[in-house]
């Protein structure tokens, strides 16, 4: 097999355009598989730090800078594999994940366990969610929710909006909190029991009234930036035990910063990143495991039951999508729709495959 020794990959320029570049292709060494993209899904928060109105931003102020490929979550076809790479075979259809690796590229070189098939009535462009849905998923299992408990999402990006889902189809009662009237909108679709517009409601008296007056059980910030006021909020919406101390769980997911004070609560602040045990672990990653016994849930498994419920239809990801690329055309249609970001959820890049 004639495999390419090149590949193009999109790289984000220092005048806030997106653009092709070409570039040599990874090494594919031991445990490693090479997957030719079909589509791959944007993460705006984290891969443009700050989202789509800082890159903007950087469009209206340019800087000098060298282009960085960027990108971490895709859905593709198997087309040769590594050294002890036994679990594919050319031609399967998977999702990948990971930054370095699953980067918005026609080619990518990816280790072997954070690769993962994918069932033929899935496309490429649902498959390219599997990073975001594992996100959430192990932002919940941080948190601890139990079924019936009362959890409040702030922020309803893409991150926000599938953890929402999640805790849902845990059982637990949901509300949502953001500004943007769309995105509550887009909570509505999922299936979120509750929203409030923060600017335009109160959040914490709708989520008292939302709760009963009982208080939530669990707040997850999946915003970026400073928190503060948000988390001021989540704090004076928590039960409250008879002796007026809060109690519950609060989760951090993403690079949300804000002042802890001083106060008198026995409320369990955590933080919450990437998809579980397993990720940038580097032999994990190329083929070792941990002992299911002692690690339920690595990576793996939270991935693969992400996809069981894209699959069965229980997360409707498709009803995130707000624009599909076409690869070829990445650099015209991008400069355009970034003209108004606060129109942009979930942005996928097809490729010809």
């Amino acid at each position: 097999m004639n495999l390419p020794t090149t590949r193009k990959v999109l790289a984000v320029h220092g005048d806030g355009q997106l653009r092709r570049i070409e570039e040599s292709m990874p090494e594919l060494g031991k445990g490693m598989v090479m997957v030719k993209t079909g589509a791959s899904l944007v993460s705006p928060g984290s891969e443009f730090g700050g989202g789509w109105i800082a890159l903007r931003q950087m469009q209206i102020h340019p800087e000098e800078r060298p282009p960085k490929p960027f990108g971490y979550s895709s859905g593709g076809t198997v087309v040769t594999l590594g050294e002890g790479v036994d679990r594919f075979k050319q031609g399967d259809r998977v999702c990948c994940i990971g930054a370095r690796y699953a980067q918005h590229a026609d080619y990518s070189v990816v280790p072997q366990n954070m690769v993962f098939p994918i069932p033929e009535s899935m496309t490429f462009a649902q498959a390219s969610y599997a990073m975001l849905l594992g996100t959430g998923l192990q932002a919940l299992r941080r948190g601890k929710p139990e079924m019936g408990e009362y959890v409040a999402v702030v922020g309803l990006g893409l991150v926000g909006l599938l953890t929402a889902r999640l805790a849902e189809l845990a059982g637990c009662r949901v509300i949502g909190w953001d500004t943007s009237p769309e995105r509550l909108a887009y909570a509505a679709k999922l299936g979120i029991e509750a929203t409030v517009q923060v600017g335009k409601e109160d959040p914490v008296d709708k989520t008292m009234e939302f709760t009963g007056g009982h208080g939530l059980d669990h707040g997850v910030i999946a915003l970026g930036g400073d928190a503060s006021r948000p988390y001021d909020s989540l704090m004076e919406c928590m039960k409250v035990s008879p002796d007026g101390h809060a109690y519950g769980n609060i989760t951090i997911v993403g690079g949300a910063d804000f002042h802890y004070k001083k106060n008198l609560s026995n409320v369990n602040i955590v933080r919450s990143s990437r998809t579980g045990p397993g990720y940038h672990d580097k032999a994990w990653e190329r083929g070792a495991s941990y002992p299911p016994v002692f690690v339920r849930w690595d990576t793996g498994r939270n991935i693969e039951y992400c996809l069981e419920l894209v699959s069965n239809g229980r997360i409707n990801v498709d009803a995130l999508t707000t624009h599909t690329i076409p690869f070829e055309k990445v650099e015209e249609q991008t400069t355009e729709a970034t003209l108004n970001p606060e129109t942009i959820l979930g942005m996928v890049f097809e490729m010809d495959n």
